[in-house]
């Protein structure tokens, strides 16, 4: 959870002057409940578990809703199932809002995926219809960007149907008025929707209009939108999937189980050319009375290929969900976050050390942003020694029908949850107290968000005085979440030493975290800069090459000199992005031809190589879907920063040279040049906050020899 650490190293004088850096006595921790606490909160359960039944909950749309039995307060928000086909026998309609954004303005990947609906061979009863809009620019000579046009694309021509003033397709009323439209107009036995633009997980939800302020469509806004729908309906929707960024969350899951009958998305970011239209329309085609289930196989799998076709198959995922038992998956996950609630009284380092070792999606460091998207059964796998995780993964496997990952996500479940990473202020965790499946889950994110509370945490505010989950609370209280968006001092109080972060006699800088210290330290990473003259130095970035005793708290270097660098020897500023027992993955802010990136770097059992260029997150939240692949020609052009001991929070930027990119070139490993460098550790704490220690000197001189040199 890197929310503080950068705040923190650019504010401290340390880099240059060397200060210390103090830290105060250990405070008190969550406290684990007593016996008789125990003993009451399973009175309190079997109580809830008996009434839940009965308990007859609306839903925001005023639809009406199953309620399931769970073994904590929760409750299952369900329009009513329906069943009955709208069309005739093996007829298929697959409505396509296509907010084409700067996707289509400025590359023409709408435009793109038309022309794959227009080269498909397609039968008798299968259509496409779509609704355009949220673009500046369409690349084509059919759509007008002045208007919110309607299409109908069958037998191998597009017609269009009807056209309307310009809307915002981040609005909940136009997609409700486009899918009601299309519903009533063109009804068939099986309907789908496709939801094409770029998405930003759970948090920031999908179609994000460019000529409307950025303005998307988050999750409350799709459910209002597709309820409004479902009353004209007789029947589900066949599927609801998002050819989309990182919307292959169990909290988009949740919502869509109310409409549909299988859930399709990508818990990673998904290449600009999205999915394979060709390749889905055909078998539609061929195969009309094939369920959603069917489908959502050939939509993974011709996903997979267009991923290959640009070489981005490596870090490709996609899930298609049976929402038909959805309902007891958010019931085992109820249950799980429960006891996860429960453990971490007495284990909250332990299980977020372990949340923080799951694989997570989009980014998630300091050049590239944070999309607080995380693994939902890594954070289950890795918090097995604390919480039995067996129901849960069993529900996850019952619902998950097929998923497909690249190598870079080999591991991954099939749908990502929320959680804090790096903190979004207030608004970020008022919108995920509204779609989050679990009021334990929740009081998780709260506890770590809030950071230390002295007497222990309370999540007394997400009940109501019977003990049942108050999902309204933290909405109709808008001043709970502010503290998010508090200004923090950046420098961990809760970690403490038995040993100071100190350089011995053999040169090796090292500490010890006492038992309290080691109580809430989750993370230790080291930070390297290097000087350029008396009052200025340059930020080399952060590595793992830490010897680390999880189990004593001893920790120490393991720095040998070498650093990632371009062919030519310059040091690429380097961030980690995620790393495994087989994998690490860095990001370096560079120009690529002129354009500010980030170049993904993977070091693996295959060497060290280029991934491509990501552009990450911008200032609207939304992550690129466009990896560009290095190729011969390129100019790749490194962006350091520049730290003055004058004023530390005034960083500048800088380049060298362009370095022209050659056919057969590698990423290296290259040894430091002569010059000073500060070495210093950060020790992350259960919170997200940070102890940075003192920075030691070393320095390598023309032989490269390296010497620490005193304080």
């Amino acid at each position: 959870m890197k929310k503080r650490l950068f705040a923190a190293l650019t504010a401290l004088t340390v880099v240059f002057a060397m200060a210390g850096c103090s830290s105060t006595p250990q405070t008190d921790s969550v406290e684990p409940q007593t016996e008789e606490q125990v003993t009451e909160t399973e009175e309190t359960t079997e109580e809830v578990k008996r009434g839940a039944a009965e308990n007859i909950l609306s839903s925001a749309s005023g639809l009406s809703m199953s309620i399931a039995t769970s073994r904590g307060p929760m409750q299952i928000r369900r329009a009513e199932k329906k069943s009955t086909p709208m069309g005739d026998e093996d007829s298929w309609t697959v409505f396509l809002y296509l907010c084409g954004t700067d996707l289509e303005s400025r590359v023409g990947f709408a435009t793109g995926d038309m022309g794959q609906l227009l080269n498909a061979s397609m039968g008798e009863n299968v259509r496409f219809v779509v609704q355009t809009g949220g673009t500046a620019t369409w690349q084509n000579d059919v759509f007008d960007n002045s208007k919110c046009e309607r299409y109908v694309i069958e037998n191998g021509d597009i017609e269009l149907v009807d056209s309307v003033a310009l809307q915002n397709m981040g609005d909940a009323e136009t997609l409700a008025d486009f899918l009601k439209w299309g519903v009533e107009n063109y009804p068939a036995e099986k309907m789908g929707v496709d939801i094409w633009d770029h998405g930003c997980g759970c948090i920031g939800g999908a179609a994000i209009d460019e000529v409307n302020g950025c303005d998307s469509l988050f999750l409350a806004e799709m459910d209002q939108a597709f309820a409004a729908a479902y009353e004209e309906m007789t029947d589900q929707f066949e599927f609801i999937g998002f050819d989309c960024c990182l919307m292959g969350t169990a909290e988009v899951a949740n919502i869509m189980a109310s409409y549909a009958r299988y859930f399709f998305g990508s818990q990673e970011t998904e290449p600009g050319s999205g999915w394979d239209y060709t390749a889905i329309f055909n078998y539609i085609s061929e195969n009309p009375s094939c369920s959603g289930g069917d489908l959502g196989k050939v939509v993974a799998d011709s996903f997979y290929q267009e991923c290959a076709s640009s070489g981005q198959e490596d870090g490709c995922t996609f899930t298609i969900v049976d929402l038909s038992n959805f309902d007891d998956f958010v019931i085992a996950f109820n249950d799980y976050a429960m006891n996860l609630y429960d453990a971490a009284g007495e284990n909250l380092s332990d299980i977020v050390r372990g949340i923080l070792s799951a694989d997570n999606f989009g980014g998630n460091n300091k050049t590239e942003g944070y999309t607080n998207m995380v693994d939902l059964g890594g954070i289950v796998s890795q918090c097995s020694d604390y919480v039995d995780g067996s129901d849960l993964l069993e529900a996850l496997e019952d619902v998950i029908v097929y998923n497909i990952n690249g190598k870079q996500h080999k591991d991954a479940s099939g749908l990502s949850v929320y959680y804090p990473l790096h903190i979004g202020g207030s608004s970020e965790l008022k919108i995920y107290s509204g779609i989050t499946l679990s009021p334990y889950y929740l009081s998780i994110v709260d506890m770590v968000a809030k950071g230390y509370t002295e007497g222990g945490y309370d999540n007394a505010i997400f009940f109501d005085a019977d003990g049942a989950w108050d999902s309204d609370t933290p909405e109709e209280d808008d001043s709970y979440f502010e503290y998010a968006d508090e200004e923090d001092e950046g420098l961990s109080q809760l970690i403490t030493f038995s040993q100071e972060p100190t350089l011995d006699d053999n040169g090796t800088y090292r500490f010890t975290l006492d038992e309290d210290g080691l109580e809430y330290a989750v993370g230790v990473e080291a930070m390297i800069y290097m000087e350029i003259d008396d009052e200025h130095t340059v930020e080399l970035g952060e590595t793992y090459d830490i010897i680390a005793d999880w189990e004593t708290g001893e920790f120490e270097d393991n720095f040998d000199g070498y650093w990632l660098s371009l062919p030519d020897g310059q040091l690429l500023p380097t961030y980690i992005v995620d790393a495994d027992e087989d994998m690490i993955v860095y990001t370096s802010p560079i120009l690529l031809n002129g354009e500010r990136t980030n170049l993904r770097i993977i070091q693996d059992d295959d060497g060290c190589y280029i991934d491509g260029a990501w552009d990450g997150i911008d200032e609207n939240g939304v992550p690129s879907r466009d990896v560009r692949k290095i190729k011969e020609g390129d100019e790749i052009t490194v962006v350091y920063t520049l730290i003055s001991s004058e004023n530390v929070e005034d960083n500048q930027e800088f380049t060298l040279d362009p370095y022209t990119w050659q056919k057969d070139d590698e990423i290296i490993y290259s040894y430091l040049e002569a010059s000073n460098y500060y070495y210093g550790f950060a020790v992350e704490d259960v919170y997200g906050d940070y102890y940075v220690s003192d920075f030691v000197t070393f320095a390598i001189d023309e032989n490269g020899e390296i010497t620490f040199l005193p304080a």
